[in-house]
């Protein structure tokens, strides 16, 4: 019985391992950076009527 229980907790804490390594690579990775930092021109935005 006990053999049971301390295996069901450590696959809880492995299981945990794999989740807190995720978030703190995903955390890590941050946002993607622009490969052009020059500023973009002016927009021009297009009205559809219909």
């Amino acid at each position: 019985m006990l053999r049971h229980i301390s295996e069901r907790y450590a696959r809880g804490f492995g299981a945990a391992l794999v989740a807190v390594a995720a978030l703190v690579l995903a955390a890590n990775a941050g946002p993607a950076k622009a490969a052009d930092t020059s500023p973009a021109g002016q927009v021009q935005q297009v009205h559809h009527r219909g």
